[in-house]
Parts: structure tokens; sequence; C-alpha cells
């Protein structure tokens, strides 16, 4: 049951994929073409959400990045909990691997960054920028490169990529945070802690679960914190077991009407929301910029030796293991995706460098999350397209070699 659900996952997003991309292309067409004065309009105007007392006031670009992003992370908190308790990460040496992978995803790319600008004499304040892995583009790019790869890859890619934001988030929140409203938040931690009480007691219907979501929803964006973080906690509180009267699973019965709404709408949205960079002001002299190539090989460089490097150390030292199936090979094709930084590092850029968007900070932190990304993107893909062509071509080999 564990490996169909993960199949009929991988089915949906090889489907999105194409869907995602568009959506990205449309968007940097659009940020560099005539459409630009409405496109970013579009995304900085204000739209006001109100249920009786409760009165939310964000953009567009806010809306999506942390209202229809929140369902994104939701679903993934939600298969994270289903494979740790009911398949590929139920092994704890399993779950230490990715866990590990996104530790050394997050020390490496800084030390990379570090170091570059040392030599270079770079602004030292950038170090975070290429910690992050965008989810989103990571799992698209993999969907349609890793076909015939194990199910696997994508969770231990899922679980590097959620580990690896959570400590992004994290840094944001201390790092960069003007601070925090406790109150709304301590609301937060005491739904959660109801909410699994009472779940675990008896059944919840599919209406209070919706309601109990907004709720956390909403007080999370009043406590001033990422709701992608509250989103993974509440996945934590729902359900796994299957209901007594129906046989059914609240998480799976989640996970599978959810899921289509987020691989062909919700993501798509955050696509043409975030991918919309304008190259005004971007030169070839800036190109080699001490920022610019701190981050570019932060991301391309440290990412890659950093979750690989830990993710064989776990191995070797048993403390943890490979994916089921899963050749070194494989391994470092997905190593590689995760230096898609994009849409989670250009965010984190505007933090480090406050100022105007086509300030020489910017548009260099520009340049270098672009090349980062798309060198780690685009290798990664060759590697995993590469290692599925081999491993079919070894099934074929031992099909004829068992039909002889």
């Amino acid at each position: 049951m564990a490996r169909k659900i993960t199949l009929d996952f991988l089915k949906t997003e090889a489907a999105s994929g194409m869907v995602l991309g568009l959506a990205a292309v449309a968007a940097l067409i659009a940020a560099n073409s005539s459409l630009a004065p409405a496109y970013f309009g579009w995304l900085k105007s204000e739209h006001i959400l109100q249920v009786g007392p409760l009165l939310l006031e964000l953009t567009i670009s806010e809306w999506i990045k942390e209202g229809l992003m929140a369902v994104f992370f939701l679903v993934v908190g939600l298969e994270i909990k289903y494979e740790i308790l009911k398949g590929e990460l139920r092994n704890p040496r399993k779950l230490a691997t990715p866990v590990l992978a996104a530790l050394g995803g997050m020390i490496a790319p800084a030390l990379v960054y570090l170091a570059v600008s040392g030599l270079l004499n770079g602004p030292q304040g950038g170090w975070p920028i290429p910690l992050a892995t965008d989810i989103a583009f990571a799992l698209a790019v993999f969907a349609v490169a890793a076909r015939g790869l194990p199910s696997s890859l994508r969770v231990f890619l899922l679980t590097l990529a959620i580990v690896d934001d959570l400590g992004a988030i994290a840094l944001i929140a201390v790092l960069f945070s003007n601070g925090v409203e406790w109150v709304p938040l301590a609301w937060v931690a005491g739904l959660l802690a109801a909410g699994a009480l009472f779940a675990s007691r008896r059944r919840v219907a599919a209406p209070f679960w919706v309601l109990g979501f907004g709720l956390v929803w909403y007080l999370t964006v009043l406590a001033g914190l990422s709701t992608s973080l509250s989103a993974v906690a509440f996945a934590l509180i729902v359900p796994v077991a299957d209901r007594s009267d129906d046989r059914q699973s609240p998480l799976k019965e989640a996970m599978h009407d959810l899921h289509p709404y987020v691989a062909y709408l919700v993501l798509p949205l955050f696509a043409f929301a975030k991918a919309g960079v304008s190259f005004g002001g971007l030169s070839l002299e800036q190109a080699f910029a001490p920022l610019v190539l701190g981050i570019a090989l932060g991301l391309f460089v440290g990412k890659q030796i950093g979750v690989f490097g830990f993710a064989w150390l776990a191995s070797a030292l048993k403390i943890g293991r490979r994916p089921t199936d899963a050749t070194w090979l494989e391994i470092y094709g997905v190593s590689l995706l995760c230096g898609v930084g994009f849409t989670m590092s250009l965010f984190v850029g505007i933090l480090a460098f406050p100022g105007a968007i086509d300030s020489v900070e910017q548009v260099e932190v520009k340049l270098g999350v672009l090349a980062g990304s798309f060198l780690s993107a685009v290798l990664g893909a060759v590697v995993l397209a590469v290692a599925s062509r081999r491993r079919k071509i070894l099934a074929e080999a031992a099909t004829d070699t068992h039909a002889l």
C-alpha cells in the first residue's frame, strides 16, 4: 500500500512537472517584457480576507507564499509522517540519512560561501543565502528526470528538503526576525496540542480538520512566523490509523484529496509568482563579483558536497542507510538537485541585503542564485537521466539472461 501511494504521487508530479515549468517560463517572459508593470503590479496588489471577526490583508504574492504554499507543506508533512510510520522511513537509520544529509547541505554551502567571500573580499553577510533548497522546483525536476528510479529516492529528497528548509526558516527567525508575537504563537501551540489529544481519543470529522488548519494558519500569520512550519506541525497530528467504521485513514484521505490541487494549482501559481525575476540591471561585469560567485558556488558546489558527503558518511559509519534499492550515482543526482535554491534563496537574499530591487547587492544575489540553481538543476537532471537509463539497460540485460 505504501508503494502504491508513492507511485500515485509520482505519476501526478511527473504530469505536473511540465505545467510547473511552463508557469516558470511564463513568469520570466512576463517579468522581462512589456507585461512587467502589470505582472509586478498584480503581485503587489493587496487583498483582504474577512471571516467574521477575523481580518487579514496581504498582497497576492504573500497570499500565494503564506497561504497556498501552506497547503503544499501540509501535504509534504503528511507524506513524511506516513513514510516514517508506515513506509520507507520506518527504519531509524533510513530516517537518519536524509536528516544528516540536510545538515551537511547547510554546513558545506555556508563554508564555501565564506571561503569564496573571504578570498575575494566579498560581503560575509550572505552566507545563509545558499543554504535552502527549493522543494517545489527540485521535486519537479526529479519527477521529469528520474523516471524508473526507486520511489525511495523521492522520499529521501522530500525529507532532506523539508529538514533543510526548516533549518533555513529557523535561521531567518534568529538572524532576520523583527520579533515574534507570543500570544498568537501560544494559541497555535495550544490548538495543536488539543487537536492531537482529541484526535487520539475519537474520530474528528473532516470539516473540523479544515477549520482547525485554517485557524492555526491564521494565528501563525499573526505571530509573524512562516506558515510552512505550522503546516508541517499540523500534519503531525492528523491520524494515520484507519477509522473503525469505514477502514479509511484520515491522513491517506487528505494526501489523496489535496495532492492534485497542490500539483496542478498551488505549485504552478507559486512558480508563476516567484520565478518572475527581472534581468534588468544584470551585466557581464557582475558575473564574477564575489557575492555572485559565493552564492553560485555555495549552491552548486557546496550543496552537492555537503548532501552527498554526509549521506555517504552516515552509511559508512553505520549511522544511516541508503534509500531502498538506490545507487550512489542516483543519490549523487539527488544531491545536485538540492542546489536548486531559487525562490527560498532569493527570499533570504532580500533579508540579508535589504534595499531597492535594483540595488547592486540585489542584482548580484539574483545572478548568483539563478546561476547556482540552473547549474544544479541541469547537471542533476543529466545525472538522474543517465542513472535511469543505466538501470533500464541493466534490467533488460537481466531479463534477457533469465530468458536464456
